[in-house]
């Protein structure tokens, strides 16, 4: 739905207005002054796209559905532009976020919302493969490869020379091949042995910790507690699903059937589902906002999209992450920070996440780099050597804990006093 589309339809619009003024059919006119005020939405919209002003698109795609709301063209359009801003959102660098924060939703949310609008477009225009495109351009988002492959080729099947879904379809196939390159060729040599039985068709990976839903499709587990944090459908069939991540039982007969014919690609695929929740003993996801000591508490209101997403993440694994405070000499993130658990974690109807954390452990930092929108870093961490007995070091420590406990106990009184007062 280009602009010169748009641009034929709105002078038709206009010339088939004036005429209707002219006969006086006041009903006509004013359906088709609607129709004109969408197609001017459009134009702007279109035009702030290729600007990349996306929310403004967003929005004035929004303006338009509320008076055309069944549109493909204008479906379609709001789903690329929901796509661009979840790729925007992830690409944006830490440190430009750290100096401008963003709130709003995170980029999971806007992908499923490009899902909704190219769904809602196949619905209204089933035979239109532009829908299927977009389709597959959220669902990849979302991470859902095995229904992102699925879109392509029933977009193919509607219109099997279109160049988008053909290219598409190409590019996806080249990565998933440069995927299997990576692995070992003993591994490749079992994935051809074994069939697609096995594959969760989520992460097109064998399947590790399957469950079966109760209308009889087998995913990871952490694949499908993954998207039903987004809906609760099976992924495969849409049905409504009524499960609980920690009570839900593993598919023993499946996971035993895994284990006993492919033991050295289940070894692997642990060992990668094992990569992606724990970082590793020296590596932390970084909260970047002020000092914290160890044993402290401290209550957090998570609202950044980068930092929803990193909480997400962090609660499926060690629940723990790195607080650092800004640098103000080098404008830069410190070198020395503390590591903190999260003891509490609320999730709110909005997405935002009420962290109660408690700091544990200080670290140096080593290097850090950019994940998703957010800071990881490689740390070192501090260990205290107690002096031996009897040394002056010993000695000179314990004269600065009894003047610092001083301190603390007279401040903790002339506070006492002066809330009495």
């Amino acid at each position: 739905g280009g602009d010169a589309v748009w641009e034929q339809r709105s002078k038709r619009n206009r010339a088939f207005v004036d005429g209707l003024r002219e006969v006086g059919d006041a009903s006509s006119s004013a359906e088709w002054e609607q129709r004109g005020q969408v197609y001017e939405l459009v134009l702007q919209a279109n035009r702030a796209f290729r600007e990349s002003r996306l929310e403004e698109a967003i929005s004035l795609y929004t303006k338009a559905l509320k008076l055309q709301p069944k549109d493909p063209i204008i479906l379609n359009n709001r789903s690329a532009a929901f796509c661009c801003y979840s790729q925007q959102l992830r690409n944006r660098p830490a440190a430009l976020s750290e100096i401008q924060a963003l709130s709003g939703m995170d980029p999971t949310v806007h992908a499923e919302l490009a899902l909704k609008d190219a769904e809602r477009a196949l619905k209204s225009q089933s035979v239109w493969p532009k829908s299927y495109y977009r389709k597959a351009m959220a669902l990849m988002l979302l991470e859902q490869y095995g229904d992102a492959r699925e879109s392509l080729l029933c977009g193919l099947q509607v219109d099997p020379s279109s160049i988008p879904l053909q290219a598409a379809l190409s590019d996806f196939n080249k990565r998933m091949v440069l995927g299997l390159e990576n692995t070992s060729d003993r591994t490749r040599q079992a994935r051809v042995q074994r069939t697609d039985d096995f594959d969760c068709t989520l992460c097109l990976k064998m399947l590790y910790d399957p469950v079966t839903t109760p209308c009889g499709h087998s995913f990871c587990r952490s694949c499908l507690f993954q998207c039903m944090d987004h809906g609760n459908k099976c992924p495969m069939c849409r049905t409504v699903l009524l499960l609980s991540p920690r009570t839900y039982p593993l598919s023993v007969t499946l996971n035993n059937i895994i284990q006993k014919f492919f033991p050295e690609e289940y070894a692997e695929r642990k060992a990668e589902q094992e990569t992606l929740i724990h970082l590793g003993i020296n590596m932390l996801p970084l909260f970047v906002m002020d000092v914290v000591l160890p044993c402290q508490k401290l209550s957090l209101n998570i609202f950044e999209p980068r930092y929803r997403l990193m909480i997400r993440r962090i609660m499926e694994g060690s629940r723990r992450m790195g607080m650092v405070g800004m640098d103000s000499t080098t404008s830069s993130i410190a070198d020395v920070a503390c590591e903190v658990e999260i003891c509490e974690c609320e999730p709110l109807p909005d997405g935002r996440f009420l962290l109660q954390v408690e700091g544990r452990r200080r670290f140096h930092i080593i290097r850090s780099w950019d994940q998703d929108g957010y800071r990881v870093a490689e740390v070192d961490w501090f260990s205290d050597i107690c002096p031996p007995d009897g040394t002056r070091e010993r000695q000179d420590l314990q004269e600065v804990a009894r003047g610092a406990a001083e301190l603390a106990q007279s401040w903790i009184r002339r506070a006492g006093d002066a809330a009495r007062a």
